[in-house]
């Protein structure tokens, strides 16, 4: 058996999808590549702990789980966070955005200025544009506003966000119209807190930078990693913490969406050859040490 590695998530940089590993190594992803790993024969998945800190029981976490965390590490790790209002008092500044996944799926949220862009990769937003910047509860209040009064959700399921990448309008500027459409509706809003910096609409387009020009429909995605499992395929795109990978399996080829949230908390190794082996969720319709472990 090979070395064991163990993901520790999808990381954003500015040429492109990383996959980070525990101890520090980084896995460049290009599209084309092959991505493949098996599962440790026996390997149970375990908790990864909180905000850098291990889980002091190693407790046994679902391979259906994305936060790969027992519940006592998940509390400790939502302490403090932005998104739960526990950090009221931080001093520094936040942006205020539009992000788009599709048709119909526009959403509000936050997020530090000092992170540019990241989270909006990070969530796999197909489309943005920035609305305003400023302290933390004025944006947390802007954010409110525009939920209250353009009925804008601050959150969109992910299996939603995938259901659309393969039939997305096909040029920028179509892709652009809702948020403009919103982001004039929101600037017309009163209640804007007076230490909001508003910001003009300028949508950024991340349809080039995922990948997703030409991809086919999914046929489905990774439902969970299990024990002895394998998982090969080659990089066709990537948005969000999601590989879509074209594969060989028992029941033909076709494109398969695995979220690498999945992959935290296993013991993976090298495979060769080999196709998938996990458990898929099918969609109803298609829409010596080594440097590294592929």
């Amino acid at each position: 058996m090979g070395q064991a590695w163990r993901c520790s998530g999808l990381r954003w940089s500015a040429d492109g999808p990383v996959l980070r590993w525990d101890g520090g190594r980084d896995s460049a992803l290009t599209w084309g590549k092959r991505v493949a790993f098996g599962v440790t024969e026996g390997g149970v998945r375990t908790c990864v702990g909180a905000r850098g800190n291990a889980c002091p029981i190693r407790a046994g976490v679902s391979g259906r789980s994305t936060g790969a965390r027992c519940e006592e590490c998940a509390r400790l790790d939502r302490a403090h966070s932005v998104a739960a209002d526990t950090i009221a008092d931080d001093p520094r500044p936040y942006h205020v955005y539009l992000a788009w996944f599709g048709p119909g799926m526009t959403k509000v949220g936050i997020t530090a200025l000092e992170r540019g862009s990241a989270r909006l990769l990070e969530q796999g937003a197909v489309a943005f544009s920035w609305l305003g910047v400023g302290p933390l509860m004025a944006a947390r209040r802007t954010e409110e506003l525009l939920r209250a009064a353009l009925g804008v959700p601050d959150r969109i399921p992910y299996a939603d966000k995938r259901a659309v990448r393969a039939a997305l309008p096909g040029s920028a500027a179509e892709r652009a119209v809702e948020v403009e459409e919103l982001h004039a509706r929101a600037v017309g809003l009163g209640g804007w807190p007076e230490s909001l910096e508003r910001a003009s609409c300028q949508v950024v387009d991340h349809v080039g930078v995922f990948g997703l020009t030409g991809l086919a429909p999914a046929v489905g995605a990774v439902s969970e990693l299990v024990a002895g499992g394998v998982v090969g395929g080659e990089l066709v795109a990537a948005a969000g913490p999601d590989l879509h990978l074209a594969v060989e399996g028992e029941r033909g080829a076709g494109v398969v969406v695995l979220d690498t949230r999945l992959m935290t908390g296993w013991g993976l190794v090298p495979v060769g050859e080999g196709g998938l082996t996990v458990p898929v969720r099918e969609f109803k319709e298609a829409a010596g040490v080594q440097d590294g472990l592929f």
